[in-house]
Parts: structure tokens; C-alpha cells; sequence
């Protein structure tokens, strides 16, 4: 089976994007990918969305130096196992576009990003966003393709939200969604956020946020990342490496940015704006974060919704992981979930 090759991390830029609380960015930058080609009719398009602190990244190999800000050179994407040629989410008969989220911290306006009016980071002034206002500039990013509307929206964890949101949002301008190792709402089991920003400011390095050029907060980063590679199931050694790699790179307030706009998140009352859009909602027995025995509810309210929803759960060992570390697992699922569509 041929393999995405010499993908190129690009990015989609708009201007004077309104935010739900009514503050506007002057710059829109979305850090984005493709794969595969836009037929002529332009109604085979797929939006990829990513979890809490990925990329745009999410399948194939980026060609030399084109890989997207903390993208390693050389990396398979997330969601590799299920997006190509041949694959579940074919990339011979679908166009994917897959967006780094706004607030995010590899290429996409956030907190790490220039504010024009500074020519400094953003930092700790970067402006409160919520999964609304990710999703409305993410209809940009997919309007700007002239298409009509979109095969399906996919994505994990905190791409689950989005995909929700996508069809709460913009009811009927995606045939389906594929959401996975998420929920309709934010899950308790995250944590406080005051928590997590007290625990960021006691960084030595931390100087009121503004640590950008006072060597930023990578020790505490690393910490916080290696916690939660264990907590999403990751083993000790790889997630020792995977956090010492990961927190050069990330940035603390995008961490706060993020999570302040999941803990804002529930779409448990707009199940009815589900209804246009086909559901597959995949779990994992094991994950740590999102409760197994809170599914039932939420399948069960979004079928009085109405809403044509097919619920999997997968028996793997990954925890949080599960749905890219064992993307075998539902492989066959979703693409005759895709073939429905």
C-alpha cells in the first residue's frame, strides 16, 4: 500500500476574526495539512481535527523542512494508521484537510504567536476563545476550498469536541462525524484549571507569564506532560522521551487557552442540531479521562434526539490512546462508516 509522502505543513490566514466575547484578532493564522486531491464536483472533503495539545500532523510524512512548527522531522502523523491510500479514510477518493486548532501551539494563531500590535508574543494577553470560535475559524479555513460542504469531520479527545461542535454549529454541512475517545461534554476527571496555571506561575522561569525570552518553563512542562502520557495510559519509559521532546517546544499558556475552552464545552442540549449529521462516537475501555459508564447516557440521549448514532467500544489496553494506537481496532468501522456517507 503506497504511503502520503512530502506533505507540506501550510497555513490559511484571515483578518479581523471576532471571537465569541466580541474581542477581534486582527491576524487568523491556521496551521494546516492535505491529502489526497478535490474532485471536480468538490464534495469530497474531510476536516481532521486534533486532541489537546497535537498537530495538524495527523497523516503521512512531511517532506524535508516542511513539517509544521514542533513537528519532528521525519514523524508519521497521529492518525497515520487510518488515513492514506487504501486506507479507512481514503485519500484515493478523499480530500483531507487537517487543522491545528486556534489557541494551539504548532502554527496556528495562539498565545506563542505575534501580536501585531506588540510585535511581541501574545503570552498571558492572548484573548479567552471557546470551541465555538475554534470551529467558526475553522469554516474559514474549509471555505476557502470553494466547497460545497464536507464529507465527514474526524478527530480524538479534544477533536472530538470540535466534531460535535462542528455539527452543533453548522448542522447539515457535514454528512457525518467521527468522534473518539471524547464526549458530547468536558469530563470531570481533568483536573481544576487554577491548577494547572498555579502550578505553570510557580515555574522559576515563569516572570508574570512573560517567559519567552527568560529560557520559558520547560521543566515543569516536561513534568506536566509526563504525568498525563501516564494518565492517557502512555508506559514510563516512552513517556519519560515523549515529554522531555515535547515540552522544547510547547507552550504553557496555550495549555491554559485550550483547557479553559474544554472546560467550557457541552453540546448534551443541542443534541437535535445533530440530527443532519450521521454519529460514530468510539470509546475506550480503558481510558482513564472519559468514563466508559457515562456513554449509555449520552448515546442514549442523542437517539431521542433523533440522532443516527452508532456507538463502539474498543477493548484495547491504550488507554486514551486507544483510538490511534490501536487504529486498527475500528479501521474497518470507520470506513464503512465513510462508505455510508
Amino acid at each position: 500500500m503506497p504511503a502520503l509522502t512530502d506533505i507540506e505543513s501550510k497555513v490559511f490566514t484571515a483578518r479581523d476574526f471576532r471571537l465569541e466575547n466580541g474581542k477581534v484578532l486582527p491576524v487568523l493564522e491556521l496551521a494546516y495539512e492535505t491529502y489526497g486531491t478535490l474532485n471536480a464536483k468538490r464534495d469530497n472533503t474531510v476536516l481532521v481535527v486534533h486532541g489537546y495539545t497535537s498537530s495538524h500532523h495527523a497523516a503521512g510524512k512531511n517532506a524535508p523542512g516542511k513539517q509544521g512548527r514542533g513537528v519532528a522531522e521525519g514523524a508519521a502523523g497521529w492518525f497515520d494508521g487510518l488515513i492514506g491510500p487504501g486506507k479507512a479514510v481514503d485519500t484515493d477518493k478523499y480530500f483531507v484537510i487537517s487543522v491545528n486548532a486556534l489557541g494551539s501551539a504548532h502554527g496556528s494563531s495562539g498565545p506563542n504567536t505575534i501580536d501585531p500590535k506588540t510585535g511581541k508574543p501574545y503570552g498571558p494577553t492572548f484573548p479567552e476563545i471557546t470551541l465555538r470560535d475554534m470551529v467558526a475559524s475553522q469554516k474559514l479555513l474549509v471555505d476557502s476550498f470553494d466547497v460545497p460542504g464536507l464529507v465527514a469531520v474526524i478527530g480524538p479527545s479534544m477533536g472530538g469536541f470540535q466534531s460535535f461542535q462542528w455539527a452543533a454549529s453548522y448542522p447539515g454541512f457535514m454528512k457525518g462525524i467521527a468522534a473518539s475517545v471524547t464526549a458530547p461534554r468536558a469530563p470531570s476527571r481533568l483536573g481544576g484549571l487554577e491548577a494547572l496555571q498555579k502550578r505553570l506561575a510557580a515555574d522559576p522561569n515563569w516572570n508574570g507569564g512573560w517567559y519567552y525570552e527568560n529560557g520559558g518553563i520547560p521543566a515543569t512542562m516536561e513534568q506536566i506532560r509526563y504525568e498525563t502520557l501516564l494518565n492517557y495510559g502512555q508506559k514510563e519509559a516512552e513517556a519519560k522521551v515523549a515529554a522531555a521532546a515535547w515540552a522544547k517546544i510547547y507552550d504553557g499558556h496555550s495549555l491554559v487557552t485550550l483547557r479553559r475552552a474544554i472546560d467550557g464545552f457541552d453540546i448534551t442540549h443541542q443534541y437535535d442540531r445533530l440530527k443532519q449529521a450521521k454519529v460514530l462516537y468510539v470509546n475506550s475501555k480503558t481510558d482513564k479521562l472519559f468514563d466508559i459508564a457515562d456513554c449509555p447516557a449520552y448515546v442514549s440521549g442523542m437517539r431521542k434526539a433523533g440522532v443516527d448514532i452508532t456507538y463502539v467500544e474498543l477493548p484495547s489496553d491504550k488507554g486514551h490512546m486507544a483510538s490511534h494506537a490501536d487504529a486498527a481496532m475500528w479501521a474497518p468501522i470507520l470506513a464503512a462508516f465513510m462508505k455510508g456517507l
